[in-house]
Order: structure tokens, then sequence, then C-alpha cells
């Protein structure tokens, strides 16, 4: 039987993605780079600012963001629900950290991250 490991999300600009994600979830944090992984970012012209995969690990998946270069152009097929005991009060701590209402409902709000993709918010 398979396990979920970790989910995908495909983006323009993957750390700064990844660091609003990690803002936005309880317990999840981009994982840290080593010195080896910094070495062999430089090796390629790249730092953690730049690099196009980053990690962000916590309680439950980890997410992985890949940079891409074709740009969103549709809604999502797959997004996140995030649940919050204060619905409002998370929406608009999300919309501090750089996400958008597109439109409320009475028990969930759907946002955009940064990037323009999908996810909810509902009480939980």
């Amino acid at each position: 039987m398979a396990k979920l490991d970790e989910i995908t999300i495909d983006c323009r600009h993957a750390p700064s993605l990844a660091r609003f994600w990690a803002g936005a979830l309880d317990g999840y944090d981009v994982l840290p780079y080593d010195d080896a992984e910094v070495e062999r970012l430089a090796s390629l012209g790249l730092t953690p600012d730049t690099d196009p995969t980053v990690s962000v690990g916590g309680p439950g998946p980890m997410l992985f963001f890949q940079q891409v270069d074709e740009p969103k152009v549709v809604k999502n097929r797959l997004h996140l629900d995030v649940v919050a005991a204060d619905r409002e009060a998370e929406v608009e701590r999300l919309v501090e950290l750089g996400a958008s209402v597109q439109r409320r409902h009475e028990r969930w709000t759907v946002m955009l991250d940064p990037e323009g993709n999908e996810f909810c918010v509902a009480a939980g």
C-alpha cells in the first residue's frame, strides 16, 4: 500500500513560495541547507534564494516546490485545504503573508497564494 510522502507544487519562484507556505502552516519550515548543499548550489551559480527546488517539512507530508517556466493559466486540479480555530483571523493573517481572498462561502474561504494557486481555509 502506498503512503503519501510529499506534495509537489510547480511555481515561478520556489524560494519565495516555499517561505509563504512555511509561514502559513503550523509547524512547517523551509528545510535548512547544509554546507554541502550550499556548495553544490554555488557550483551551479545558485544560492538558497535562487534554488529552483525547495522543500518545506513539518508534521504532515513534505511540500516540495519546483520552478517551472510555464505560467499557471487555469484553475488548479488539486488544492490544499487548511483549517483554523478562527477562520477569519487566519484569513487575515494569510493576507498579511501575501495571499488574497478569491471568494467567501459560509463554511470556507477560497484564497490564492502569492502565485495564484487556489487553497481553502475552513474553521477547524
